[in-house]
């Protein structure tokens, strides 16, 4: 098999699993943002997950599935201590530098965090600053990430899918507006944070999420395995977790160590500025050299099965 026809199968394949991805749930982004999303970068791996994923297919998944999290809700109270001291001695904050890459456009609204646990031992700040709550979070393997995330009044995360499926979302309300207006949207479903009550999501479908409050929204935020038939795919999505994971590690404080993605953020987040001073000064010129330079590598994939002149 030809090079060309390898990358050409490969094209077609990633479409397809894009495609996949996109039809999955009843909200959808636009096609042409999804296809060039993080989210769809991940969508050939994400499909094996969901074919493969031991819990049904839908935005709420059944809590029956996650009772490993009952010690986190039974803790709140101990939990919600350790947060709100980070929180009033100003130790929750978005990064100093442009270091979190997972989180870029949250930090655009003031959503600040803390990790405890990110794919791999808890940081020493956070044992230092919250060490129940680390010591909670060690008795549960299946958290694989956690964080303390605060949601400031006024904010609004715009609608998107997280990238990776191997994973459940799980948020723990600490210290909430106690209201219907600070809420998250997932595919259509609207719940509302509150005190001591937690929810699990698939993070994978379309979401958004908004606090139309005075009051900040202080949760616990996990990232907890995603439940799989068969040993050989727990297995994958365990070393494939850690391996992204220690990727993408990013420090609450200096000295604590960043994988090598947070590493290049910075240099790519300089290169996004000029690719945003280009789109903002000839927005048509920039849509239209994407959409060449996406025909010009489709022709010399097809090439070869072209008819040419003789």
């Amino acid at each position: 098999m030809s090079i060309r026809l390898l990358l050409l199968v490969v094209l077609v394949l990633h479409v397809a699993s894009v495609l996949f991805v996109h039809l999955r749930g009843r909200v959808r982004l636009p096609f042409k943002r999804q296809l060039f999303d993080h989210s769809g970068l991940f969508a050939p791996c994400n499909v094996l997950l969901y074919l493969f994923s031991a819990i049904p297919a839908q935005p709420y998944p059944p809590r029956s599935a996650f009772t490993c999290v009952e010690p986190l809700r039974e803790q709140w109270r101990l939990i919600r201590e350790e947060a709100l001291r980070l929180f009033d001695e100003g130790y929750i904050r978005a990064a100093e530098r442009h270091g979190d890459a997972a989180f870029a456009s949250f930090f655009k609204t003031g959503w600040k965090r803390f990790y405890l646990k990110w794919y791999d031992a808890p940081l020493k700040s956070a044992r230092v600053l919250c060490p129940r709550t680390v010591a909670l979070l060690e008795s549960i393997p299946q958290v694989k990430a956690a964080m303390i995330a605060v949601l400031p009044p006024g904010a609004v995360l715009k609608p998107h899918r997280d990238p990776f499926a191997g994973s459940i979302r799980y948020h723990l309300g600490l210290a909430t507006p106690n209201s219907e207006d600070c809420h998250i949207v997932v595919d259509g479903e609207r719940h509302a944070w509150r005190d001591g009550e937690d929810v699990l999501f698939d993070e994978t479908y379309v979401h958004h999420v908004r606090n139309d409050t005075a009051q900040p929204r202080v949760i616990l935020f996990c990232d907890v395995e995603r439940p799989l038939r068969g040993a050989a795919m727990r297995a994958f999505n365990r070393v494939l977790s850690r391996w992204l994971g220690r990727l993408t590690a990013t420090a609450n404080m200096g000295g604590e160590p960043v994988g090598a993605v947070n590493r290049a953020y910075g240099l790519a987040e300089r290169m996004g500025c000029l690719r945003k001073r280009f789109k903002q000064h000839s927005p048509g010129l920039y849509q239209s050299s994407r959409i060449v330079l996406a025909l010009a590598l489709l022709a010399w994939l097809l090439s070869p099965w072209l008819p040419h002149p003789p």
